[in-house]
């Protein structure tokens, strides 16, 4: 299970301790330390579409207007920390953010 994020981020800190608890292997992937490669931000995208950008985040509302308008793919390339928090990836399905959903499909 790798759960993407960022490593000041509380949520995250929060699905790693629940994950861990439930017996999960937890590999934590700080994306702003390790950027995502085309491919993984490729894949996220696809998974998700613009359901990725955290549109009332600080980071977003610095955007200036052609970046707000690009692709949600150029605004994580441009800004990592854009992205909701946290994706996981599990066995080949993948997860965003930490809604009571997540928690019971992997910690409940």
């Amino acid at each position: 299970m790798i759960l993407y994020g960022i490593s000041t981020c509380d949520t995250c800190k929060k699905a790693i301790k629940a994950l861990e608890a439930a017996g999960h292997s937890v590999t934590f992937r700080d994306v702003r330390k390790d950027p995502l490669t085309e491919a993984e931000i490729d894949t996220i995208v696809t998974e998700f579409g613009d359901r990725i950008i955290n549109k009332s985040s600080t980071t977003y509302r610095s955007f200036g207007d052609f970046l707000k308008a690009s692709d949600p793919d150029a605004q994580i390339r441009s800004q990592p920390t854009v992205m909701k928090r946290p994706v996981i990836e599990a066995e080949g399905k993948w997860y965003l953010g930490w809604d009571q959903a997540t928690i019971d499909a992997l910690a409940g």
